[in-house]
């Protein structure tokens, strides 16, 4: 069989779309520096904004990477996260706080290699109130040797 130059660049564009096996991640592991806003329904200039820092770990035994909410006063920052799905450069995950009328949300990131977007509906148990946590990460370095959220 004859290979010519476009049989190879075929089979070179197919290696590199093949789909992520399970633990990979299309963004690198380190310190990310994250815009962080709340979107309010039917209130106007009520974008609750703030910075903060992330460590992005492959190795995190709860799938999320340590991506997670990061609003402040935020019940849902602590809850566990389900339903965890990676392909390609989506992250899909579910987050419920324990109890009867507790918080719950749905997380979508967009994984882009050295930065990620990200918008996490969100709906807080019993007093109805739904907001979403809009967020815009870029790595800005090693993590250091301390906790994930510094």
């Amino acid at each position: 069989m004859k290979c010519t130059a476009a049989t190879v660049a075929a089979v070179i564009g197919l290696i590199s779309y093949a789909p992520a096996r399970a633990g990979d991640i299309a963004l690198e592991q380190g310190a990310y520096e994250v815009a962080v806003r709340l979107e309010l329904p039917h209130v106007e200039d009520a974008d609750a904004q703030k910075v903060a820092t992330i460590c992005i770990d492959k190795a995190d035994p709860g799938g999320t990477f340590g991506l997670a909410v990061l609003s402040e006063n935020n019940p849902l920052a602590h809850c566990p996260a389900s339903n965890i799905h990676h392909e390609g450069d989506t992250l899909t995950f579910d987050i419920k706080c324990p109890g009867g009328n507790a918080a719950i949300a749905s997380a979508k990131y967009t994984l882009l290699g050295q930065r990620f977007e990200a918008r996490i509906a969100m709906k807080m148990g019993g007093k109805n109130m739904t907001m979403t946590e809009v967020q815009s990460g870029h790595r800005a370095g090693a993590c250091p040797a301390s906790s994930p959220h510094f």
